[in-house]
Protein backbone atom coordinates (compact mmCIF):
# COMPACT_ATOMS: atom_id res chain seq x y z
CA UNK A 1 0.00 0.00 0.00
CA UNK A 2 1.28 3.46 -0.95
CA UNK A 3 2.23 5.76 1.95
CA UNK A 4 -0.40 8.28 3.02
CA UNK A 5 0.23 11.80 1.77
CA UNK A 6 0.47 14.30 4.61
CA UNK A 7 -1.26 17.52 3.58
CA UNK A 8 -1.36 20.94 5.19
CA UNK A 9 -4.00 23.55 4.32
CA UNK A 10 -3.33 27.30 4.25
CA UNK A 11 -6.42 29.47 3.80
CA UNK A 12 -7.80 32.41 5.75
CA UNK A 13 -11.40 31.13 5.50
CA UNK A 14 -12.28 28.39 7.96
CA UNK A 15 -15.26 27.26 5.86
CA UNK A 16 -12.96 26.69 2.89
CA UNK A 17 -10.49 24.74 5.02
CA UNK A 18 -13.26 22.56 6.42
CA UNK A 19 -14.57 21.82 2.93
CA UNK A 20 -11.12 20.94 1.61
CA UNK A 21 -10.37 18.77 4.62
CA UNK A 22 -13.58 16.82 4.07
CA UNK A 23 -12.76 16.29 0.39
CA UNK A 24 -9.15 15.22 0.95
CA UNK A 25 -9.66 13.04 4.03
CA UNK A 26 -12.24 11.06 2.05
CA UNK A 27 -9.35 9.64 0.01
CA UNK A 28 -7.52 6.75 1.71
CA UNK A 29 -4.12 7.92 0.47
CA UNK A 30 -4.47 11.43 1.93
CA UNK A 31 -4.59 12.95 5.40
CA UNK A 32 -4.87 16.62 6.37
CA UNK A 33 -2.36 16.97 9.23
CA UNK A 34 -2.60 20.70 9.89
CA UNK A 35 -4.17 24.03 8.99
CA UNK A 36 -2.87 27.61 8.92
CA UNK A 37 -5.18 30.60 8.73
CA UNK A 38 -2.71 32.94 7.02
CA UNK A 39 0.55 32.95 5.11
CA UNK A 40 2.65 34.16 8.01
CA UNK A 41 1.79 31.09 10.09
CA UNK A 42 2.51 28.65 7.31
CA UNK A 43 6.35 28.41 7.19
CA UNK A 44 6.71 27.66 10.91
CA UNK A 45 3.89 25.09 10.76
CA UNK A 46 5.59 23.35 7.84
CA UNK A 47 8.77 23.11 9.93
CA UNK A 48 6.77 21.54 12.76
CA UNK A 49 4.45 19.21 10.84
CA UNK A 50 6.64 18.23 7.86
CA UNK A 51 3.80 17.73 5.37
CA UNK A 52 4.39 16.27 1.92
CA UNK A 53 2.11 18.79 0.22
CA UNK A 54 0.86 22.26 1.18
CA UNK A 55 -2.40 23.45 -0.39
CA UNK A 56 -1.90 27.21 -0.45
CA UNK A 57 -4.51 29.92 -0.93
CA UNK A 58 -3.19 32.72 -3.12
CA UNK A 59 -4.96 35.76 -1.64
CA UNK A 60 -4.56 36.18 2.11
CA UNK A 61 -4.01 39.12 4.47
CA UNK A 62 -0.63 39.77 6.10
CA UNK A 63 1.30 37.54 3.68
CA UNK A 64 0.00 36.21 0.38
CA UNK A 65 0.43 32.72 -1.02
CA UNK A 66 3.39 33.52 -3.25
CA UNK A 67 5.38 35.04 -0.40
CA UNK A 68 4.57 32.15 1.94
CA UNK A 69 5.48 29.65 -0.78
CA UNK A 70 8.86 31.30 -1.30
CA UNK A 71 9.67 31.06 2.42
CA UNK A 72 8.50 27.45 2.65
CA UNK A 73 10.51 26.33 -0.38
CA UNK A 74 13.59 28.19 0.81
CA UNK A 75 13.79 26.04 3.95
CA UNK A 76 11.94 22.91 2.80
CA UNK A 77 12.60 22.36 -0.91
CA UNK A 78 11.18 18.83 -0.69
CA UNK A 79 7.72 20.10 0.27
CA UNK A 80 5.41 20.45 -2.71
CA UNK A 81 3.03 23.42 -2.89
CA UNK A 82 -0.32 23.37 -4.68
CA UNK A 83 -1.71 26.88 -5.18
CA UNK A 84 -5.49 27.18 -4.88
CA UNK A 85 -7.04 30.39 -6.14
CA UNK A 86 -10.08 32.16 -7.53
CA UNK A 87 -7.83 34.05 -9.94
CA UNK A 88 -7.35 33.15 -13.60
CA UNK A 89 -4.96 36.10 -13.90
CA UNK A 90 -1.69 34.92 -15.45
CA UNK A 91 0.25 37.31 -13.21
CA UNK A 92 -0.77 35.30 -10.15
CA UNK A 93 0.20 32.10 -11.92
CA UNK A 94 3.64 33.45 -12.79
CA UNK A 95 4.26 34.62 -9.22
CA UNK A 96 3.31 31.26 -7.73
CA UNK A 97 5.39 29.23 -10.18
CA UNK A 98 8.40 31.49 -9.68
CA UNK A 99 7.98 31.15 -5.92
CA UNK A 100 8.20 27.37 -6.26
CA UNK A 101 4.63 26.06 -6.48
CA UNK A 102 4.20 22.78 -8.36
CA UNK A 103 0.52 23.14 -9.20
CA UNK A 104 -2.10 25.83 -9.75
CA UNK A 105 -5.79 24.97 -9.33
CA UNK A 106 -8.83 27.26 -9.52
CA UNK A 107 -11.16 27.12 -6.52
CA UNK A 108 -14.18 26.65 -8.78
CA UNK A 109 -12.61 23.34 -9.81
CA UNK A 110 -11.60 22.28 -6.30
CA UNK A 111 -12.54 18.64 -5.84
CA UNK A 112 -11.22 15.84 -7.96
CA UNK A 113 -9.03 18.25 -9.91
CA UNK A 114 -7.36 19.30 -6.66
CA UNK A 115 -6.85 15.64 -5.73
CA UNK A 116 -5.19 15.00 -9.10
CA UNK A 117 -2.99 18.07 -8.66
CA UNK A 118 -1.88 16.96 -5.18
CA UNK A 119 -0.97 13.47 -6.38
CA UNK A 120 0.98 14.82 -9.35
CA UNK A 121 2.82 17.35 -7.22
CA UNK A 122 3.66 14.74 -4.57
CA UNK A 123 5.08 12.49 -7.30
CA UNK A 124 7.41 15.27 -8.42
CA UNK A 125 5.34 16.52 -11.33
CA UNK A 126 3.55 19.74 -12.12
CA UNK A 127 -0.09 20.53 -12.73
CA UNK A 128 -1.93 23.55 -14.12
CA UNK A 129 -5.69 23.92 -14.07
CA UNK A 130 -7.04 22.69 -17.39
CA UNK A 131 -8.79 26.01 -18.08
CA UNK A 132 -5.49 27.92 -18.26
CA UNK A 133 -2.78 25.36 -18.92
CA UNK A 134 -2.84 25.53 -22.72
CA UNK A 135 -2.35 29.29 -22.78
CA UNK A 136 0.59 29.61 -20.49
CA UNK A 137 2.82 26.55 -20.40
CA UNK A 138 4.87 27.46 -23.47
CA UNK A 139 5.05 31.16 -22.60
CA UNK A 140 6.13 30.92 -19.01
CA UNK A 141 9.64 32.26 -18.51
CA UNK A 142 11.20 32.43 -15.10
CA UNK A 143 11.80 36.06 -14.26
CA UNK A 144 14.79 37.07 -12.22
CA UNK A 145 15.21 40.34 -10.36
CA UNK A 146 18.93 40.94 -10.04
CA UNK A 147 20.99 43.98 -9.18
CA UNK A 148 24.55 42.74 -8.59
CA UNK A 149 26.22 46.16 -8.69
CA UNK A 150 23.93 47.88 -6.18
CA UNK A 151 25.35 48.53 -2.72
CA UNK A 152 22.94 48.83 0.21
CA UNK A 153 23.54 50.72 3.42
CA UNK A 154 23.31 48.88 6.74
CA UNK A 155 19.89 50.40 7.46
CA UNK A 156 18.61 49.60 3.96
CA UNK A 157 19.70 46.00 4.42
CA UNK A 158 17.94 45.80 7.80
CA UNK A 159 14.68 47.14 6.34
CA UNK A 160 14.83 44.84 3.32
CA UNK A 161 15.51 41.77 5.47
CA UNK A 162 12.55 42.55 7.73
CA UNK A 163 10.23 43.11 4.76
CA UNK A 164 11.34 39.80 3.27
CA UNK A 165 10.67 38.03 6.58
CA UNK A 166 7.06 39.18 6.48
CA UNK A 167 7.07 42.02 9.03
CA UNK A 168 4.56 44.85 8.59
CA UNK A 169 5.66 48.47 8.23
CA UNK A 170 4.62 49.14 11.83
CA UNK A 171 6.57 46.14 13.14
CA UNK A 172 9.65 47.24 11.20
CA UNK A 173 9.29 50.80 12.52
CA UNK A 174 8.98 49.59 16.11
CA UNK A 175 11.95 47.27 15.73
CA UNK A 176 14.24 49.90 14.19
CA UNK A 177 12.81 52.85 16.13
CA UNK A 178 11.74 54.74 13.01
CA UNK A 179 8.35 55.96 11.82
CA UNK A 180 5.99 54.03 9.54
CA UNK A 181 6.31 56.76 6.88
CA UNK A 182 10.09 56.34 6.99
CA UNK A 183 9.72 52.58 6.49
CA UNK A 184 7.44 53.21 3.50
CA UNK A 185 10.03 55.59 2.06
CA UNK A 186 12.77 52.98 2.50
CA UNK A 187 10.57 50.32 0.87
CA UNK A 188 9.81 52.48 -2.17
CA UNK A 189 13.42 53.59 -2.55
CA UNK A 190 14.74 50.03 -2.25
CA UNK A 191 12.30 48.66 -4.81
CA UNK A 192 13.36 51.35 -7.26
CA UNK A 193 17.06 50.91 -6.45
CA UNK A 194 16.95 47.13 -6.92
CA UNK A 195 14.37 47.14 -9.71
CA UNK A 196 11.95 45.00 -7.69
CA UNK A 197 8.30 45.02 -8.68
CA UNK A 198 6.57 43.38 -5.73
CA UNK A 199 7.05 41.94 -2.26
CA UNK A 200 7.52 38.52 -3.86
CA UNK A 201 10.53 39.98 -5.70
CA UNK A 202 11.88 41.24 -2.37
CA UNK A 203 11.58 37.75 -0.86
CA UNK A 204 13.26 36.25 -3.91
CA UNK A 205 16.11 38.77 -3.70
CA UNK A 206 16.54 38.10 0.03
CA UNK A 207 16.61 34.37 -0.61
CA UNK A 208 19.41 34.76 -3.16
CA UNK A 209 21.38 36.81 -0.63
CA UNK A 210 21.06 33.97 1.89
CA UNK A 211 19.14 36.14 4.39
CA UNK A 212 16.32 33.64 4.93
CA UNK A 213 18.29 30.51 5.73
CA UNK A 214 17.67 30.73 9.46
CA UNK A 215 13.87 30.96 9.14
Amino acid sequence: MAPILRIMLVDDHMVVREGLKSILNAHPDMEVVGEASDGREAPAMVEELRPDVVVMDVSMPEMNGAEATMLIKNRNPQVRVVALTIHEDKGYLRQLLEAGASAYVLKIAAGEELVVAIRKAAAGGTYLDSSIAGEVVNRFVRRRSNAPNVTLSERETEVLQLIARGHSNKEIGDRLDIGVKTVETYRQRLMEKLDLGSRVDIVRYASRQGWLKDL
